[in-house]
């Protein structure tokens, strides 16, 4: 996650839609609405779930690439549109109440993007991860913090919107 490496909104795919009302009102010629309602149940059964085995096997029904030994908390949620965007690497940890969001529906378009959680990176309670985010490995992202950008491996970020802490912020806070 260099200078070299693309932005998330690099990442980020847009796709146009048509006449004036807002791209949510077509979201049914974006995705089947039948995989949508199922992929909205399954969901709810990982939200709620204590079993993080069976969250596991759950998420990689939907679509989800999800490692050995993720832990994925309780109320925690997945992107229902497009759960197949999602990565989440080994021994990673989404807290509890999390959102991992692949998706933005805006006026004139949406747009799609992945989100990748790296290797025993940590997602704290409440936080948003936007779409086309990249969580380095090691990383740490605070607890209601709204993820807007990258997190270089092994930084700990905090906010709205997220931003890098420094171990003088980290001894205040």
């Amino acid at each position: 996650m260099t200078d070299e490496t693309p932005s998330r909104h690099d990442r980020v795919r847009s796709h146009r839609t048509p006449g004036v009302a807002n791209s949510l009102a077509h979201w049914t010629r974006a995705r089947n609405p039948l995989r949508v309602a199922l992929n909205y149940v399954v969901v709810w059964l990982v939200r709620i779930s204590p079993s993080l085995r069976l969250k596991r096997w759950l998420l990689r029904r939907i679509g989800v690439t999800v490692g050995t030994g993720v832990s994925w908390g309780l109320e925690a949620t997945p992107d229902v549109f497009w759960p197949d965007l999602i990565t989440v690497e080994d021994h990673a940890i989404v807290g509890y109440d999390a959102t991992l969001l692949c998706h933005e529906f805006l006026q004139e378009e949406y747009r799609t993007g992945e989100v990748v959680v790296g290797e025993r990176a940590m997602i704290g309670a409440g936080a948003i991860v936007l779409p086309g985010v990249e969580i380095g490995a090691g990383a740490s992202v605070a607890a209601n913090s709204l993820v807007t950008r990258d997190v270089e491996p092994g930084a700990t970020v905090a906010g709205v919107p997220a931003r890098p802490m420094d171990a003088e912020s980290l001894e205040d806070g």
